[in-house]
């Protein structure tokens, strides 16, 4: 189909794009159907429960303090928003290039390329960060076995459940999803009850001893891109929605659910963490979960969750090596990337696309090896503010593609709430956040890195995919 597209029309501009349909199942070429709805809510579960929460929010708590709750609920509705508007865009064209097909339709093959290329490489930091967290928790437990070994066998075992089917990648992560929600909701319960007094150790005297915003406004500007990661990993619902049997219905039914569920675990774990503990504990930069627990006075059960954590660590690094491998896949099938990585075996797995999107883990494997404290904190920066790119760009191909179905006179499966005035709303919010980041000397760096990464993968995407227009 011809690049250049009426502009009212509702076709895909980027029409090439990679798809599941029964054709492609039967024949054994492409992706192949094999998640089934619970999968799709379950990973999108478990892959925005892993190291943002466990390990990032400590950050956020001693970036902003107490006050790091106003950072959880202004990201926490823009994600709501955000994903309101990916599921419009999903109901009505289930692909597994997501935001990235999104933007081709309503921007351009460049846009496409930018934004799918900048997506692919957050997630394979964010793999990365997963391991490098794993290991380092792991490493806490089995100091015989040094943090990059530990690291290295992580990264080979998902590697290889990963070249396994989507169907049984999605039973393997919706079981693991499970344990990680049973335990968030385990921690809650605790901690509570050592609030409320009913555990071996006495209750705090006094919470927030500095105020609730001990570092200012700075600071919760400065928490914003550290809780920005954390709510990151939601928006694989996009792009495994493509490998349901029903995706439209699938991905209405899991928008509906889980952004409320994940907004409910979230602000309810970093609430418990900054009541029970000070802002400048120095344990917030390990395992804020063991600490509080350790503090409530339950040693055994905080020895037993960290292992709990582990798996929920490597849970979610398994469902973002699934999902950038996906996003690349896509991209090769767009001729976005070389034509090898859109190949698959007969059973629908794409083997170069996951050895792509591993490889960057690997990597962090030798850095373990010589700068073990570092490396995580370092990966935590670098990734949250590639989210708000993201975020940006699925707002504006919804407003976009949005009016052009109006036009055409299209029904849409599933609404964004109160358009076209809660997207700009959102948009204004995302820009506000980005604001405040540029008053941080820290958080500017990142920000101002990111869009200068972003223009340059727009210019590589317009060199890339100038023959498609011609």
């Amino acid at each position: 189909m011809p690049e250049s597209q009426s502009p009212q029309s509702p076709v895909p501009a980027d029409s090439s794009s990679a798809s599941v349909t029964p054709e492609t199942a039967q024949s054994g070429a492409g992706l192949k159907v094999g998640m089934k709805p619970r999968h799709l809510v379950m990973m999108s579960l478990g892959s925005a429960i892993g190291a943002g929460l466990f390990v990032g929010s400590g950050a956020g708590v001693q970036a902003a303090g107490p006050a790091v709750l106003i950072s959880y609920v202004v990201a926490g509705l823009i994600v709501i928003f955000v994903m309101r508007a990916l599921g419009e865009l999903v109901a009505a064209d289930p692909n597994p290039g997501a935001f990235s097909h999104y933007a081709g339709r309503a921007m351009g093959p460049a846009a496409a390329f930018a934004v799918g290329a900048l997506w692919w490489v957050q997630l394979c930091l964010v793999v990365a960060a997963e391991a490098t967290a794993a290991a380092q928790i792991a490493a806490n437990y089995i100091p015989a076995i040094p943090q990059w070994v530990i690291a290295l066998a992580i990264m080979v075992i998902f590697t290889a459940i990963n070249l396994t089917t989507s169907g049984s990648f999605g039973e393997f992560e919706f079981w693991f999803s499970l344990i990680k929600v049973a335990f968030v909701t385990l921690f809650l319960v605790l901690g509570a009850a050592y609030l409320f007094g009913w555990t071996p150790a006495e209750p705090p005297a006094a919470v927030f001893t500095d105020g609730f915003m001990p570092t200012g406004l700075p600071g919760v500007a400065a928490g914003l891109l550290v809780v920005a990661f954390a709510f990151g990993g939601i928006e694989i619902v996009a792009v495994a929605a493509a490998e349901t049997a029903d995706p439209s219905r699938s991905v209405t039914q899991a928008i509906k659910t889980i952004v409320w569920r994940i907004l409910f675990l979230y602000i309810g774990s970093v609430a418990v963490i900054v009541l029970v503990l000070d802002w400048n504990d120095e344990r917030l930069t390990e395992s804020p979960f063991v600490a509080v627990l350790n503090t409530a006075g339950l040693p055994v059960i905080a020895s037993l969750l960290a292992a709990v954590i582990v798996i929920a660590l490597l849970s979610s690094m398994n469902a973002n090596i699934y999902g950038a491998s996906r996003m690349a896949f896509s991209m090769s099938e767009r001729r976005m990337l070389p034509a090898g990585l859109g190949s698959t075996t007969k059973r629908g797995v794409p083997v170069a696309a996951v050895l792509a999107t591993s490889a960057f883990g690997f990597v962090a494997v030798a850095l373990n090896y010589f700068w073990a404290a570092e490396v995580l904190g370092v990966l935590l920066n670098i990734v949250g503010s590639t989210l708000i790119v993201t975020w940006v760009v699925t707002l504006v191909s919804q407003i976009i593609i949005r009016r052009r179905a109006e036009a055409a006179g299209e029904e849409l499966p599933l609404k964004m709430w109160l358009f076209p005035w809660l997207s700009y709303a959102t948009l204004a919010g995302i820009a506000m956040i980005i604001i405040l980041g540029l008053t941080v000397e820290s958080v500017r760096t990142q920000i101002l890195g990111t869009l200068v990464f972003s223009a340059a993968l727009y210019g590589i995407g317009y060199l890339v995919t100038r023959k498609r227009r011609a």
